[in-house]
């Protein structure tokens, strides 16, 4: 007789699914209903823990309007599930009202409170509720009832009274109120937690028909999930026979393609991979990501098949992938294997511009009732907590600011701020709302809504209202499609080459770049700004301490990279390991025996499975699972702590010291939750090459590539000056030559209108289209009557040097702009032939080169007439430059730089530690390191050029500066302020 919420019902409800199931168990309780607020995400979690627990799962949905309570539906079985489903999404989908009373559903019981019921006669399935607090006031009226239509169901939000102060703050948060203001209707009343059987029974006591009535309903509910059951789409054409041969068929054309036709080992494998896919069911699942990948490959978007999926010759065969899994010999039973825990997934990356096109094409495809967007849950967190808490309790903003940035300040700590943090506590990683996952899409077998209602964000596709992990459990395997603007660049690059230089460029010939002297050359200097996910100065280091100079090793290095194995202290031995391979002793034989490629050091997610199953014992099932949790994906805590135990107990019947047990141990903690696989680092390694060759060979227009795609590491400044290395010729933007987007000609770089700060796109897109269709512009007076731009947008133009061409100064131009505008707003109609333009004689106004530098940087957000450095009061440039910092090694030296970026690292001390990068005056990067007891009298003080006095140091041939003082270099001011 219970009917619960969950913290699925959010900013409402205080408990758990497995808080709910569990306290319900310890009261013995045999049947427990859950129906959250407009939402059916935990019924998976919920029906899974019942019956785990022994007791009954009765699923529905608890439907408001606004906060108004108008009905609950509960579910008979799945269908009425799926009824109840389908009726929420439609209304979610299409924006409108929810109705009063509630529809027909055939499979569903909806109940009704005591104080808004329709007027008409009940139907069959239709029921009042009287709640236990209600009784005594409804005593007169209780008999005016039919006897059958009433229910005694007892809500539950929360467990205790706390549980009850909690749900008011979050319902405070929710309706943005103070909690003072809170009225009684927006609050669940403060008895919503089990009382006990007993104490229901007593309070029905007179009326057993109600209690009577409630438990038939329940007895008539039967709801289950079988997670045994594959949920995906199972047949791609006429059947699962013809699936299978039409995988065959494409597996063996597209190995002629890869391989040509006598490669044996290709050909077993492809046999291998084939009988497993066939064996557990998933030819449909390979036939319609290639359909996908077809018709994107049609449409010209360009992809990258990446992840565990990159295992797969199949994958590979289909053109879903560009790795070769024999080349870096990938083992496929990463991605599939019958111990495996999760099903597998494929992702598919495209470009920012195309990934919504081919969402489309999914959901047309395979039908919108059965394709779906997942979703994801946002949770409280960290300093939202305290902002959302503070504003409940009236604090001012200041106020919040401040014990968010000092926590640990005792001056600001009394029992108001002392509850807060408390409270924070409590709300800590409680759902906040539901959101949509970066990229997994669900193409299902039966309707969506037979396990989850949908939403419709802003993005416009129906989105499940639970995320992967449910998805998971259900047996649902996703296929992520996502963006991701490094393609967006390849893809603009090739198309740039084509039409600057009339040369077409085949971004997949991958074993051509790999083989490249110019890649090679590029990867070991680390000369990579630009390039996928190897631009980075981390990443740019780690390559020159490698000497990287092939593919195998820039797989490695993209694991590498990676915090785990940085934190661990690992990344250094591998690069001394790297490069004395015989120098040092593996920490116990198994490492050496399951590790020799990357050294004995953790480096991708298999090597975390080989340990734990060779070193440990554990089998693939569980070394996955013990992966994924440390990753953050997996959500038994319970199977966790056991699987934990078991490794210990293992490594102890094994009879190893202890210290190897926990120093393995040690490392995989640090490595699991953020390793890549190694087929997905071999598929960025990929894209890496693909970048690479491009700035290697088309380096001026691979950058404007990169500057129109707004995805790269560093700020557009960057890149203009990278840009200036090449010998590139840079224009600020320029109303004859511009585009809306950067754009070249030779070696003129012309950068785009939409860098111009409030310019409006709609006039920016103008100008160009007027251009194209009547040729450009002779002066500003043509300019202005064509174009017919605001005078705030024509001085902006002007400030930014866009109509330089004319040879009139910009005091000059803003003056007869100023004239032309207005005089233009005096007209009061347009003759039918244009009278000339007046000539007007002005007096001769100076300009500086330092103003446009200055009006740039207001407008561009950096220089482009003048460098950072011509700005400078001083003319010293520092006593050496980045290319004398090798014969400098151990030195004491001063070097002047502009600044690129900062990371700002905590170390396991908990003491600060900065890495800066840098420009100098020849356009030459550097780095620097900066320890906590130089940062306490030397801090950064935000964007600027800095004279720096350090140390040159030297790291496997890799040269910074580790800074003792530095300063921030005055600059000359702007001549009209």
């Amino acid at each position: 007789m219970y009917l619960s919420h969950s913290y699925y019902s959010l900013r409402y409800g205080v408990l758990s699914i497995e808080e709910l199931v569990t306290t319900a168990k310890n009261m013995g309780i045999s049947t427990l209903a859950l129906a959250d607020i407009n939402n059916s995400t935990g019924i998976p979690y919920f029906v899974n823990d019942c019956e785990k627990a022994g007791i009954k799962p009765v699923a529905g949905i608890e439907f408001r309007q606004g906060g108004e309570y108008l009905y609950t539906g509960i579910a008979r079985n799945n269908e009425g599930m799926m009824e109840l489903n389908e009726f929420l999404s439609d209304h979610n989908i299409s924006k409108s009202p929810l109705p009063f009373p509630a529809p027909d559903l055939n499979n569903v019981y909806i109940i009704y409170s005591s104080g808004n019921y329709p007027e008409r006669t009940l139907r069959e399935n239709e029921r009042i509720n009287i709640r236990p607090e209600e009784v005594n006031s409804l005593l007169s009226r209780i008999r005016q009832f039919d006897e059958n239509k009433l229910t005694g169901f007892h809500n539950i939000s929360f467990n205790d009274k706390e549980g009850w102060e909690i749900h008011k703050n979050l319902r405070a948060i929710d309706n943005n109120t103070l909690i003072d203001h809170l009225r009684p209707e927006q609050v669940a009343t403060d008895n919503e937690y089990f009382t006990g059987n007993e104490k229901l029974k007593e309070i029905y006591s007179d009326y057993p028909f109600i209690i009577e009535n409630s438990n038939k309903l329940l007895k008539d509910c039967n709801i289950s999930f079988n997670n045994n059951i594959p949920r995906n789409k199972q047949v791609f054409s006429a059947s699962r026979y013809d699936d299978k041969l039409l995988l065959e068929k494409l597996a063996w054309d597209g190995m002629k393609y890869r391989y040509g036709n006598n490669n044996n080992t290709a050909r077993e494998r492809i046999k291998h991979e084939l009988e497993i896919i066939d064996k557990l069911g998933f030819s449909a699942y390979f036939l319609i990501t290639w359909d996908i990948v077809r018709y994107s490959m049609a449409r010209g978007f360009y992809h990258v098949g990446r992840g565990s999926g990159a295992n797969s010759i199949i994958a590979y065969c289909l053109k879903i992938t560009n790795v070769d899994p024999i080349d870096l010999n990938l083992y496929f039973e990463r991605f599939i294997n019958p111990k495996r825990s999760t099903p597998p997934d494929f992702d598919i990356d495209y470009s920012w511009k195309e990934r919504d096109e081919v969402i489309d094409y999914i959901f047309k495809r395979y039908g919108y009732n059965r394709t779906a967007l997942l979703g994801t849950m946002s949770t409280f967190r960290g300093k939202s907590i305290i902002r959302e808490l503070g504003k409940v309790y009236g604090l001012p903003k200041e106020e919040i600011d401040s014990l968010i940035d000092n926590p640990g300040d005792k001056t600001m700590h009394n029992s108001l701020t002392n509850k807060i943090f408390y409270l924070g506590s409590k709300i800590a990683d409680f759902p906040n709302m539901r959101s949509i996952h970066a990229g997994g899409v669900l193409i299902s077998e039966r309707p969506v809504t037979c396990y989850t209602a949908l939403d419709m964000p802003p993005k416009g596709f129906p989105t499940t209202q639970w995320d992967m992990y449910v998805a998971e459990e259900l047996g649902f395997e996703k296929i992520d499609i996502l963006s991701q603007r490094g393609i967006g660049h390849i893809k603009e690059s090739a198309d740039i080459i084509r039409e600057n230089r009339d040369i077409d460029v085949d971004v997949h010939a991958i074993q051509k770049f790999k083989n490249d002297s110019k890649v090679k050359e590029y990867l070991a200097k680390g000369e990579t700004k630009g390039c996928f996910y190897i631009e980075s100065p981390a990443m740019r280091g780690l390559l020159q301490k490698l000497k990287c100079s092939d593919y195998p090793t820039l797989v490695a290095a993209s694991s590498v990279i990676r915090p785990g194995v940085a934190r661990s202290g690992m990344m250094k031995q591998y690069i001394q390991r790297f490069h004395k391979p015989e120098g040092f002793k593996y920490l116990h034989p198994v490492m050496k025996e399951q590790l020799s490629e990357t050294y004995g050091v953790m480096v991708y997610q298999e090597d975390v499975l080989k340990i734990c199953h060779h070193f440990a014992g554990l089998d693939l099932s569980d070394a996955d699972t013990l992966r994924r949790a440390m990753s953050g994906k997996y959500r038994s805590k319970e199977e966790i702590k056991k699987i934990t135990a078991r490794f210990f107990n293992n490594c102890r019947g094994k009879g190893y010291p202890e210290n190897i047990t926990k120093e393995v141990w040690r490392q995989i903690e640090s490595f699991a939750g953020y390793s890549f696989s190694k087929a997905h680092s071999a598929s960025y390694a990929v894209e890496s090459m693909q970048s690479l060759y491009l700035k290697a060979h088309f380096p001026l227009e691979f950058i404007v590539a990169v500057i129109n795609n707004f995805g790269g590491f560093y700020r557009t400044w960057v890149y203009a000056h990278e840009a200036l290395r090449y010998k590139a010729t840079l224009h600020p933007p320029c109303i004859n030559n511009s585009r809306y987007k950067t754009s070249i000609k030779g070696n003129n770089i012309y950068l785009g209108f939409i860098h111009i700060q409030n310019l409006d796109s709609s006039v920016a897109t103008l100008i160009e289209k007027i251009r194209n269709k009547e040729g450009p512009f002779s002066d500003l007076n043509d300019f202005a009557g064509r174009v017919r731009p605001g005078l705030e947008q024509i001085i902006l133009l002007i400030r930014v040097g866009a109509l330089r061409f004319t040879g009139k100064s910009k005091a000059e131009l803003l003056w007869m702009a100023h004239l032309i505008l207005n005089k233009k707003k005096t007209e009061k109609s347009h003759t039918l032939f244009e009278s000339p333009a007046k000539e007007y004689r002005l007096p001769k106004l100076e300009n500086h080169e330092i103003e446009d530098a200055y009006d740039e940087i207001e407008l561009l957000g950096f220089p482009v007439s003048l460098s950072w450095f011509d700005l400078l009061k001083t003319s010293f440039r520092g006593d050496i430059t980045a290319s004398d910092m090798g014969r400098m090694n151990g030195c004491k030296v001063r070097m002047v730089g502009h600044m690129v970026t900062v990371n700002y690292i905590k170390t396991v001390n908990r003491q600060w530690m900065n890495f800066g990068c840098f420009i100098d005056h020849r356009g030459q990067f550097f780095d620097t390191v900066h320890f906590s007891n130089s940062l306490e009298k030397y801090p950064f003080s935000g964007s600027g050029t800095y004279l720096m006095l350090g140390k040159v140091t030297e790291d496997f041939g890799f040269h910074q500066l580790e800074v003792e003082k530095m300063m921030k270099l005055e600059v000359k001011t702007d001549p009209r302020y």
